[in-house]
């Protein structure tokens, strides 16, 4: 049955949903149906004409009411779409319903969530009926988790056409700068903490199908200090997203039958006092995520951070950059590197990326994506379409010897 969009952003009124327009309105193809949506009309017309104002054609973009805790106005959006964008977190407050329309209209969905916990709930609730319909429902589609989990799949595929192997190990290292987190992205940290959801999100194996886990878990715990890795040459220390992609990248490789480890790392510099700074990090974070568990401290942190609708400033944003190392060994002794990165900011400009042309994958690429279905990872869903894609956008993606 035709629809009458391709393609709905969800949460359009946001921080990050009001630059995923604009780039909707210059990167989607001009055959592509695309629709805005979220649940006020008057700020989705806002967002609208102020975005018209450089792209004109955005002006007469449809918009669509729908509250996230309205199930008949989300079943409704969801049969009139073959894609739903969102970016209205946090997810474990208004995602849920809106992804379970997804899968009773047979709507392919994708979104920006790192909350793991929420993700294992989705599996658990959804991903038989969307496998047996074949419906693509695929969160973490931002800076959480696509360039940890396609850069590891580049290393996997890699690995096997040049030298006929699979890797056993990967271990990844991240360098960014400039930007910031935004108000949905800090409201999703605070909602996770405060749901007390801290045993499922130290399981390293969280979103693993069942009989996927290995014996021997302890080896794949989160690493809690500082060393120096030969291989990037520099000291290495506690990543804060490395709880979530790690997770993801997990899920992918035991949806493809894979088996390897795989770890992740800030990349903090060569010199000893590099070193200190990675030891004092990772000290920090810990002591600061203990503070946030009790509701006092938890409640002035939330009267001092950006809220929702609000993030960085564009000067700030304009000095961002991130940059994902992977290396990959495998049991012969070769050797493969994947460098992902970009010349915007991590958790905005890079995620508006991420995640559009996750969606613009589903929508306009959908005869060359994997035959993969059921709530599935990024690189399980979109494989070399979407490293074609980022390519493409102008976002460095490369795999050396």
């Amino acid at each position: 049955m035709r629809k009458t969009f391709d393609l709905i952003l969800y949460g359009a009124t946001g921080f990050v949903g009001q630059q995923a327009i604009a780039y909707l309105a210059s990167r989607a193809d001009s055959s592509t149906r695309w629709a805005i949506a979220g649940r006020s009309l008057a700020k989705m017309e806002a967002a609208r004409d102020t975005e018209a104002k450089r792209h004109p054609s955005v002006q007469d973009i449809p918009i669509i009411v729908a509250d996230a805790q309205d199930e008949s106005a989300l079943a409704e959006l969801a049969s009139s779409a073959r894609v739903v964008l969102s970016c209205a977190g946090p997810y474990a407050l208004y995602g849920s319903k809106l992804v379970a329309a997804c899968v009773a209209k047979q709507t392919h969905y994708c979104d920006i969530t790192g909350e793991t916990p929420w993700i294992r709930q989705m599996i658990d609730a959804h991903h038989e009926q969307a496998l047996g319909d074949g419906t693509r429902i695929v969160p973490g589609c931002g800076f959480d988790s696509v360039p940890s989990d396609l850069g590891t799949y580049l290393l996997m595929r890699e690995m096997k056409n040049r030298f006929g192997e699979d890797c056993t190990t990967i271990k990844a290292a991240f360098t960014l700068g400039g930007g910031g987190l935004n108000g949905g992205t800090l409201a999703s940290v605070m909602n996770m903490i405060e749901s007390k959801q801290s045993k499922a999100l130290n399981n390293p194996f969280l979103l693993n199908p069942a009989g996927t886990v290995p014996k021997d878990v302890a080896a794949h715990r989160d690493p809690l200090g500082a060393h120096h890795d030969a291989d990037f040459k520099a000291w290495l220390g506690l990543f804060v997203m490395g709880p979530v992609n790690t997770r993801v990248v997990r899920r992918s490789l035991a949806l493809r039958g894979q088996t390897a480890s795989y770890q992740e790392y800030l990349r903090f510099g060569r010199s000893l006092a590099a070193g200190a700074v990675a030891a004092s990090f990772g000290v920090g974070s810990k002591i600061s995520m203990g503070m946030l568990a009790f509701s006092p401290v938890r409640k002035m942190a939330q009267r001092m951070i950006p809220q929702p609708g609000e993030g960085p400033s564009p000067a700030s944003m304009a000095r961002g950059f991130f940059k994902a190392e992977l290396i990959g060994h495998s049991a012969q002794g070769h050797k493969l590197r994947a460098v992902i990165g970009d010349s915007l900011d991590a958790g905005n400009g890079a995620t508006v990326k991420m995640m559009c042309e996750s969606a613009l994958a589903m929508a306009e690429n959908e005869s060359k994506l994997p035959k993969a279905a059921g709530v599935i990872t990024p690189s399980v869903a979109f494989g070399d379409a979407l490293e074609k894609r980022l390519l493409s956008a102008g976002m460095r993606v490369e795999v050396s010897e």
